[in-house]
């Protein structure tokens, strides 16, 4: 079963239980995945449907740190509670001893030196790590490892 009929199903369930909160965090998921397929008249593999729903994460992350600042705890709960949801999309999230071992090992393999080669090494990195790890926590390791190569 792909990962967008597992969603499809797991929205037939939430409407069986009169699961609100659940549903309509899926139904924005399955909206935001046939826009995807709409706009590029394609069909989603897995690895699109786990970018898409790593995007809708962020944006919840994102959200959550700005109704917090904002003093509204209320819609941040909510923001927090559809990342809950979402994140059973996504595959198992890495630590950050693995990421670190990930991203020394692809600045070996390219023989990347100094600040400089970031951009190719954060696309290395995102092409074997999406959706797998945060690319801010990514993006760190880059940093780090590339400081520490030069």
């Amino acid at each position: 079963m792909s990962l967008k009929q597992q969603i499809t199903e797991d929205m037939k369930t939430a409407m069986r239980a009169k699961d609100s909160e659940r549903l309509g965090t899926i139904r924005l998921l399955l909206a935001a995945l046939k826009q995807k397929e709409v706009d590029e008249r394609i069909e989603l593999d897995d690895a699109m449907v786990v970018a898409i729903v790593d995007k809708l994460v962020k944006q919840r992350k994102d959200s959550v740190t700005a109704f917090t600042q904002g003093g509204r705890a209320d819609l941040a709960d909510k923001e927090a509670a559809e990342i809950k949801v979402l994140e059973v999309y996504l595959p198992q999230r890495l630590g950050a001893d693995e990421v670190a071992a990930e991203v020394k090992a692809i600045v070996a393999e390219l023989g990347a030196k100094g600040p400089g080669d970031m951009g190719k090494v954060m696309g290395a990195v995102k092409a074997k790590l999406a959706g797998k790890a945060d690319m801010g926590q990514v993006s760190a390791a880059v940093k780090a490892a590339l400081s520490g190569a030069a």
